[in-house]
């Protein structure tokens, strides 16, 4: 292969972070091969005024740089695999999804008070539904706030006193050394993480020489546990505003899936887990029905309908 490999990537400084990762492994990889990054800006990073979820269709951070991986002005796409949309996209393939990097979502407060000791009536601001849910759950008397922006904005956003606490994914927070900053880290069974959080996704064109190189960096027990996620997710037909966490683990040949959905006042919730064998497959599948056969398409419909 004698021509440069184009990686398309957003430009906050994770993204950044996340691609230079992909293409120093497969500069590793392949020595021989020339890699270049390519910036692309998507919706999420144009309108940065606008409520997540009020009116942003599925794949506001993906869109045009799968785009540019269709119209082959990119030959890889490099994603955070929580922002990529549950049903395939027409010509392209997930050719690799790297280790995962911590699941669960951080706290981090103006005066590093943990959430658990915040006063009533604080102010916390995310931009996730799921979060929102959640924080209500664990207190009704917070104040919850919309907020927008990459990270090192929303943690300027706090410092200049907009809020008393933020809510960021940890493996954000580790890829770009500013764990010094978190409060506490939320436990499964107080905030559940967003399917697939923490993972980093490879696209490719469905087929063809890179397609085979980048599968190369494909991890797979990272792969079956976000997927069973992701069908989870899809089987509930959420999409990323709904508020939904999913998290699966394997320890030695079983599979654990837990879930949950919640209203978008957190008052209602439901939560289960099932554990299967390694090799099963159905497992997202069986786990959103069960949900949703106890309560959770009501609940779902209802936060949908607002």
């Amino acid at each position: 292969m004698n021509k440069e490999i184009v990686l398309g990537t957003r430009g906050s400084k994770l993204a950044l972070f996340q691609s230079t990762l992909v293409l120093n492994k497969l500069k590793k990889l392949f020595p021989k091969l020339s890699f270049s990054l390519k910036t692309i800006v998507t919706k999420g990073d144009r309108f940065l005024r606008e409520p997540l979820e009020s009116s942003i269709e599925k794949g506001f951070f993906v869109k045009e740089i799968q785009e540019n991986l269709v119209n082959r002005k990119i030959d890889i796409a490099v994603h955070s695999l929580k922002d990529l949309p549950v049903n395939d996209t027409d010509n392209l393939c997930l050719a690799a999804i790297l280790e995962r990097g911590d699941h669960r979502d951080s706290f981090i407060s103006s005066n590093n008070i943990p959430f658990e000791k915040l006063p009533n009536y604080s102010v916390v601001a995310t931009s996730s539904n799921r979060r929102r849910a959640q924080i209500l759950k664990m207190n009704s008397k917070i104040k919850v706030i919309s907020i927008r922006g990459n990270i090192d904005t929303r943690i300027k956003k706090l410092d200049n006193g907009y809020c008393d606490g933020i809510v960021l994914a940890s493996a954000g927070l580790q890829r770009l050394q500013i764990l010094n900053r978190v409060s506490n880290y939320f436990k499964d069974d107080e905030m559940l993480n967003a399917p697939a959080q923490g993972a980093i996704a490879v696209e490719t064109r469905n087929s063809g020489e890179i397609k085979e190189l980048v599968s190369k960096l494909d991890h797979q027990n990272t792969r079956l546990c976000v997927s069973q996620e992701r069908i989870f997710l899809k089987t509930l037909m959420g999409g990323c505003t709904s508020p939904i966490g999913a998290y699966a683990e394997i320890n030695k040949n079983a599979i654990s899936l837990k879930g949950s959905v919640l209203s978008l006042d957190g008052m209602k919730s439901i939560t289960k887990e099932l554990k299967r064998e390694y090799n099963n497959s159905d497992i997202g599948v069986d786990l959103a029905h069960s949900i949703l056969n106890s309560g959770g398409d009501s609940i779902l419909t209802d936060s949908r309908s607002k």
